[in-house]
């Protein structure tokens, strides 16, 4: 799946139904085609305003998910349930909080990279470009090869811990339901109050682009040498402000 072209439809399904879709290979009943793949990313009540909690949303399943007793109970944001085709691919992302990946049963295949390498993975809002991560167009994105990868499997009953900003890329092997325990582990002021899915930047990150769109707009009044050069000059700026002198 991929976020950026939108490869995908959304449509309405019995529940029962797309269970069993979801679990085959090959449909008999389809909507677009025989080898389609389904996914399930459970939302409130009201998307807009209410965050996924499958203690709201799937009340009998609420006894058969314990959360782990990692944060304090008014860190909680959302609890967010997933079915998912055998072969589908969810597109590398990363989220603003901390969260447990539950995996309850199947198989996924979870490839993360740091926040630090940012810089290859050729970013487009919280998303990458890069689709294929296992066979790259290099010559498209050459900057990818220098993004350090680490890879690990899933099956039920296993829990990963995704750390707020690392990029995931999650690709389930067989028919999977998982669950998502996101929390808070900044002070709530911090976050956007509209963010329904963890995944909008900090409310001063937000700003501190909107800053930099306006500068890089009073940069291109420039020529292109001076440009070039004051451009060079915020970046050296930005690295001794505002990059961490921690190295891994």
């Amino acid at each position: 799946m991929d976020f950026i072209s939108k490869n995908f439809v959304y449509r309405t399904l019995p529940f029962d139904q797309l269970v069993q879709r979801a679990a085959e290979e090959k449909h008999k009943e389809f909507f677009i085609s025989e080898d389609e793949k389904y996914y399930l990313r459970s939302l409130g009540e009201d998307p807009r305003k209410d965050v996924a909690d499958i203690r709201k949303q799937f009340p009998l399943l609420e006894g058969d998910i314990k959360f782990p007793e990692f944060f304090k109970e008014e860190q909680f944001f959302s609890s967010v349930f997933r079915i998912s085709s055998p072969g589908l691919q969810l597109w590398t992302h990363y989220d603003v909080m901390d969260n447990f990946l539950i995996q309850v049963t199947g198989k996924k295949r979870v490839v993360l990279f740091s926040p630090r390498d940012a810089q290859y993975l050729y970013l487009k809002g919280t998303k990458s470009e890069v689709l294929n991560i296992d066979n790259p167009d290099l010559a498209k994105y050459p900057l990818f090869s220098k993004a350090r990868r680490y890879e690990c499997s899933l099956e039920a009953g296993d829990v990963l811990f995704i750390p707020a900003l690392w990029f995931h890329n999650v690709i389930s092997e067989e028919f999977g339901v998982g669950v998502n325990i996101f929390w808070k582990h900044l002070p709530s002021e911090c976050y956007d109050k509209t963010d329904t899915y963890g995944n909008k930047d900090p409310k001063a990150a937000s700003r501190a682009a909107q800053i930099l769109d306006r500068a890089l707009k009073t940069l291109a009044e420039l020529p292109e040498e001076y440009r070039d050069f004051y451009a060079r000059r915020m970046v050296i700026h930005i690295q001794d402000k505002a990059y961490s002198k921690n190295s891994e």
